[in-house]
C-alpha cells in the first residue's frame, strides 16, 4: 500500500519532466531554505519515515532518536562501507554516510513499508544535498571563523605598537601582511560613524587600501575604525570610502614613528573635534605650538626624568608596562584603554594605582594628570637618544618652566581666544578643569544646570580647536595654560 502511495505521488508531475519531490528538493538549497533540520524533516514526510541524521560520534543532529545497532553505524560513518540497509521486526532501515569537510554523519531512514525506487532516490537525493548544506555552512563558518581570527590579528598588531613593541608587532604582521610595518613612520586616521554601520565601512577601508594599512575595529568606541598606513596614498583611499557615507567623520595625524603609535591616534582622535565643524567632515591634526616646545629642552628632559624618577628602581619591563598603560591611561578612561591594551580595567586601574602611589599624585586632580603628562610626553619625545642635562638645568623646576616669556604668551593667547564669549566660558572651563572635569561638580560652584556647563565646555571646542569632553593631550595643554596664567594653583608633585 505504502509502495503504490508513493508511485501515485510521484506520477503527478513526472510529465513536468520532474518529480514533485525533485523540485520541493531543491527548494531546499535556496538562500532562504538552507536548513538541514528541515531537510530532514522534509524527508520524513515526503518517505513516511522517522529519520535521524547523527554524526560521527553518534549524537543526534537532527531529526528523531532511532535505535541503530551501533557497530553498523561506526563502519558506516567511518567510511568502511558507504551505506547499508536491514530489514526486521516489521521495520525496513538504511543508513546512508554523508561526508562533509570536517568529518563524517549517517543519515539513518526507517519505515514500515519496504524502500520502493522512488523511496530509496529521494533518500540518496537528499543525502546528496544535506552533503552540500553541511559543506556550505562549515565553509561559511569557516570563513566567519578566518575573519574573525584576522580582525583579532589586526587588534593584537594594534595593541604591540600601542605599547611600543614595534619589533613583535613587525613579527606578527610579517606572516599575514608582508612590508606592511617595514616603514619607520605612519599616519593614523580614525573614522567614526554609526556603530550600525562600522562594520561595512572596516570592510571598505579594508578593500580600498589593499592590505596596505592596518584597519582594526576600534575596541573601545563601537563606531570608530581605527587605520593606520605607512602609505601617503591613504589618504585619497579613505576619502573615497568616505564619499559613498556621508555621515562619517574622519581625523587623521601628522606622520609618526611607529613607536609613536599612541601618540597619532590621540592626535587622529583629537582631529575629530575639529572635522565636527568642517563642512568636508575630515581634518587633519594640525601640528600646533605645544607647550613644552616652548621650554628650555635640556632643562625639561631633567625636570621629567626627575618626576619619574621613583619609577627607575623597578624592572626594566615592570616600568615598560606601567609607563605604557599610565600614557595611555591618561589619554582614554581605564575600560578604552584594557580594551586598546587587551587587559582587564581592573588591571589597568591596578597599575595607574600603583604609579599613583610610587608618585606621590592623585590622579583625580585634572592638572596633576596633566603634569605627569607632560613629563611622560617628554620622555618619549625629547629623551630618546638624549644625554643627562647639565646641573643648573635640573635645578629648574615646573614653575619656572611655566613661567618663561614664550609659555606664559602662549597660554595667554590660547586662553585669550574665550575672551569674546559673553557667557564667560572661560570662567566655566577654568572651573570645571578645578572641580576634575566633573560638570555637577562644577555646576554647583558656579550656581548653573550642570548641562549649562557642558555646553559651555562644548562650545569652547571649537574655538580652542582642542578635543575637552574626553581626557588627553588637548584637555591638558588647556589646563597647563591656565596654570600658566596663574588661573589655577600649580599642583604638588612629591618627586618636583
Amino acid at each position: 500500500m505504502t509502495g503504490g502511495k508513493d508511485t501515485a505521488l510521484g506520477t503527478a508531475t513526472e510529465a513536468a519532466g520532474r518529480p514533485g519531490w525533485a523540485r520541493e528538493l531543491l527548494e531546499h538549497l535556496r538562500p532562504a531554505g538552507r536548513d538541514v533540520r528541515r531537510v530532514v524533516d522534509w524527508l520524513a514526510g515526503a518517505v513516511g519515515a522517522e529519520v535521524a541524521l547523527r554524526d560521527g560520534a553518534g549524537d543526534l543532529l537532527a531529526g528523531t532518536p532511532l535505535p541503530l545497532d551501533e557497530a553498523l553505524a561506526a563502519d558506516v560513518a567511518s567510511g568502511r562501507i558507504a551505506s547499508a540497509a536491514w530489514d526486521g521486526d516489521g521495520r525496513h532501515l538504511r543508513l546512508v554516510r554523508i561526508g562533509h569537510p570536517t568529518g563524517a554523519c549517517v543519515l539513518a531512514v526507517s519505515r514500515g513499508a519496504p524502500f520502493d525506487r522512488r523511496a530509496s532516490d529521494i533518500v540518496t537525493h537528499t543525502a546528496q544535498v544535506i552533503e552540500l548544506l553541511l559543506t556550505a555552512h562549515e565553509t561559511q563558518a569557516a570563513g566567519v571563523r578566518l575573519r574573525r581570527a584576522t580582525a583579532d590579528l589586526r587588534l593584537a598588531i594594534l595593541q604591540l605598537l600601542m605599547v611600543e613593541d614595534t619589533v613583535s608587532a613587525r613579527r606578527v604582521a610579517a606572516g599575514l601582511w608582508p612590508g606592511l610595518l617595514d616603514a619607520e613612520t605612519a599616519c593614523v586616521y580614525v573614522l567614526e560613524s554609526d556603530p550600525s554601520v562600522r562594520d561595512l565601512l572596516a570592510a571598505e577601508c579594508i578593500e580600498r587600501t589593499r592590505d596596505e594599512a592596518l584597519v582594526v575595529r576600534c575596541p573601545a568606541v563601537d563606531g570608530h575604525v581605527i587605520v593606520l598606513s605607512p602609505r601617503e596614498t591613504t589618504a585619497a583611499d579613505l576619502r573615497s570610502v568616505v564619499e559613498r557615507h556621508p555621515d562619517t567623520l574622519v581625523g587623521g595625524s601628522v606622520w609618526q614613528s611607529l613607536a609613536r603609535t599612541a601618540t597619532a591616534y590621540g592626535q587622529a582622535v583629537s582631529a575629530l573635534a575639529v572635522a565636527r565643524f568642517r563642512p568636508d567632515k575630515t581634518a587633519v591634526y594640525a601640528e600646533r605650538t605645544h607647550p613644552e616646545r616652548l621650554m628650555d629642552p635640556a632643562a625639561l628632559r631633567t625636570w621629567a626624568a626627575r618626576v619619574l624618577r621613583p619609577l627607575d628602581a623597578l624592572p626594566h619591563h615592570t616600568r615598560a608596562e606601567l609607563l605604557a598603560t599610565t600614557r595611555l591611561g591618561l589619554e582614554f578612561t581605564a575600560v578604552a584603554t584594557a580594551k586598546i591594551l587587551g587587559v582587564s580595567r581592573n588591571t589597568v586601574r591596578a597599575r595607574m594605582d600603583r604609579v599613583e602611589s610610587m608618585l606621590g599624585v592623585d590622579f583625580a586632580d585634572v592638572t596633576v594628570r596633566a603634569v605627569v603628562h607632560l613629563a611622560l610626553h617628554t620622555q618619549i619625545n625629547l629623551l630618546d637618544g638624549q644625554g643627562p642635562a647639565d646641573s643648573a638645568a635640573s635645578a629648574r623646576r615646573l614653575a619656572e618652566l611655566l613661567s618663561g616669556p614664550a609659555v606664559a604668551s602662549w597660554a595667554r593667547d590660547l586662553l585669550g581666544r574665550l575672551d569674546p564669549d559673553p557667557r564667560n566660558v572661560r570662567r566655566t572651563l577654568r572651573t570645571w578643569i578645578a572641580e576634575g572635569a566633573n560638570a555637577e561638580r562644577a555646576a554647583q560652584t558656579l550656581g548653573v544646570h550642570a548641562q549649562t556647563v557642558r555646553e559651555h565646555v562644548r562650545s569652547a571646542e571649537p574655538v580652542l580647536e582642542r578635543q575637552l569632553l574626553a581626557a588627553g593631550t588637548d584637555l591638558y595643554e588647556v589646563a597647563l595654560a591656565h596654570v600658566a596664567v596663574g588661573d589655577l594653583e600649580q599642583p604638588r608633585i612629591a618627586g618636583e
